[in-house]
């Protein structure tokens, strides 16, 4: 797979080497000189140029990617990136790095935006998974399916615990993906009891969230 970064900052360079070492060919390009350093992504093909610039991108070859994500630190940029990748140059797939939480609205497939990936809401994420339970903790956002993927501590009350999953009358369209215990991950097991403090990830539409925290954690939910 070819991956144009838009941004060789630290953050974009990050995602160079990942992608390298997983056998991706990678792009980086960024308008400033003092950002282009090969020597710290010798890997990578590097270009000195501006993403928000219609010639800039032919000569960065964006119809042959398969992916083009956008990293810089300028929200502006990265959505003129996305939407230039998309519509002038059909790249398949667009990722885009949301740096002001207000501007989150904006990194929509109305700006060529297939997967916006927001820091502020990541790490607030984090911090709420690392410490809430019974709380549903939303994590990733599927823009093709208006789904999300969400997290749960079971907590010791639900009436879940030591049931299967199986036994768990999910509304239509939710699934439970990944059971996380005791540092090690789990494939649901339809006849494998779920434990007190076993965390949760599932796939859930935003309409029905509510319904699912109150289905496993009901005394801190009451509804």
């Amino acid at each position: 797979m070819r991956v144009a970064i838009a941004g060789a900052g630290a953050v974009g360079r990050s995602i160079a080497r990942e992608l390298i070492g997983n056998g991706h060919e990678v792009l980086l390009i960024d308008k400033n000189a003092s950002s282009i350093k090969p020597e710290r992504v010798p890997d990578a093909e590097w270009l000195l140029a501006d993403v928000c610039e219609l010639s800039s991108m032919e000569e960065a070859r964006l119809d042959r990617c398969d992916v083009m994500i956008c990293a810089t630190g300028d929200d502006k940029a990265n959505l003129v990136a996305s939407l230039l990748a998309k519509t002038e140059f059909g790249v398949p797939r667009t990722v885009s790095r949301v740096n002001h939480p207000n501007n989150e609205w904006l990194f929509s497939e109305s700006w060529g935006v297939d997967v916006n990936v927001s820091t502020p809401r990541i790490m607030s994420a984090l911090v709420e998974e690392a410490v809430a339970v019974g709380d549903l903790v939303r994590l990733f956002t599927f823009r093709q399916g208006n789904a999300n993927l969400v997290e749960m501590t079971l907590p010791e009350d639900s009436p879940f615990v030591g049931r299967t999953p199986r036994e768990f009358p999910l509304p239509e369209n939710c699934a439970l993906t990944t059971i996380l215990r005791q540092g090690r991950v789990f494939a649901p097991d339809p006849d494998q009891p779920v434990q007190a403090g076993d965390e949760l990830l599932l796939v859930v539409p935003a309409d029905l969230e509510d319904e699912v925290e109150r289905l496993l954690a009901p005394s801190m939910h009451p509804g």
